[in-house]
């Protein structure tokens, strides 16, 4: 039991110590210049359902009505879909839109069992999209995200889904990438029981419009803005 609470002590640091490392992302500190700055949202249906929606929304009001509409916040995500997909529509979705910084989220269908995309294949589709969009530009800022945790028949397609968060840590570490982990804030609230994150995430895989604009929405805005 001592040996467990000590990993789990060390962990909860590490973790800390992770999320501090990171400055003020580059497109908070061109809008707060005066920059115009074009932001791209990709991903699954987490981004592109009505709750998805409703994050990315309320991102780009809250930043625009700080940082004088400066701010364009284009949505290219789509529901169903998993990095393969994202790396196939790159250059229509992204690239084309000369975005200033992209925030990427694929790792819920990428752990979707029937997509047959195992952690490494999902790893590779992840760095390709990176360099793909480092080559396009190489001051555009990439932005990964992992997200809620799926119930019921959703979390029984998606066995493995903390393996493809964690990826998601390790690329955003080895590459000096700002993540948004929602991860511990999902838990946090499953962890206060089953029907009250239900009430948040009602499906049992995506988060409603006000949990999207109550849970997700503010934590996006809070790492963006960390100094």
């Amino acid at each position: 039991m001592r040996n467990y609470l000590f990993k789990t002590a060390l962990f909860a640091c590490a973790f800390l110590a992770f999320n501090a490392s990171f400055a003020q992302s580059k497109l908070i500190k061109n809008l707060a210049t005066g920059k115009h700055q074009t932001l791209v949202t990709y991903g699954t249906s987490l981004t592109a359902a009505e709750g998805g929606r409703a994050w990315v929304d309320s991102v780009n009001k809250a930043l625009n009505r700080k940082y004088n509409g400066l701010l364009t916040t284009l949505n290219a995500a789509k529901s169903g879909m998993w990095s393969t997909w994202g790396v196939q529509h790159l250059e229509d979705s992204v690239i084309k839109k000369a975005p200033d910084a992209v925030l990427i989220e694929f790792a819920m269908n990428d752990a979707f069992s029937d997509y047959k995309t195992n952690v490494d294949v999902a790893r590779l589709n992840l760095n390709y999209m990176i360099d793909r969009i480092k080559l396009y530009n190489p001051d555009c800022e990439v932005i990964l995200q992992t997200m809620n945790i799926p119930l019921n028949e959703h979390g029984q397609t998606r066995p493995n889904i903390l393996a493809y968060y964690q990826m998601y840590r390790e690329v955003a570490r080895a590459r000096k990438l700002l993540l948004i982990d929602h991860y511990p804030h999902w838990k946090e609230l499953l962890d206060k029981g089953k029907d009250a994150y239900m009430k948040a995430v009602p499906d049992g895989i995506h988060p409603g419009v006000e949990g999207s604009k109550q849970i997700i929405a503010p934590y996006i805005i809070k790492r963006l803005e960390d100094k």
